[in-house]
C-alpha cells in the first residue's frame, strides 16, 4: 500500500509544476505558432529534469492512519444523521 498525505497529493504535485512553468516561461511570452509554444515547454521540462528534486513525505504512516480514522469516524457519524 502507497500512503499519500492529505495535504500534498499528486495532484497538487502537477499543479504546482504547472504554476511554475507559467510564472517562470509562458507568462510574458509571445508564441506565433504551436509548435513555438511546445518548443518553449518541451525546453523547459528538459532543464527542469535536469536537476530533479525528489519528493519527501514528512507524515509517518502511523499519523495519516489516524487522521484517516478520525474523518471516517466523522463521516459515519454525519450518515447517520
Amino acid at each position: 500500500m502507497h500512503y499519500i498525505p492529505t495535504g500534498r497529493s499528486w495532484l497538487n504535485i502537477v499543479e504546482g509544476w504547472f504554476r511554475t512553468l507559467d510564472s517562470r516561461r509562458l507568462q510574458r511570452a509571445t508564441f506565433r505558432s504551436v509548435p513555438q509554444l511546445i518548443d518553449a515547454i518541451m525546453a523547459y521540462a528538459d532543464g527542469h529534469n535536469a536537476n530533479p528534486n525528489p519528493i519527501v513525505w514528512t507524515k509517518a504512516a502511523d499519523e495519516i492512519l489516524e487522521k484517516v480514522g478520525r474523518a471516517r469516524a466523522k463521516l459515519d457519524k454525519l450518515g447517520s444523521v
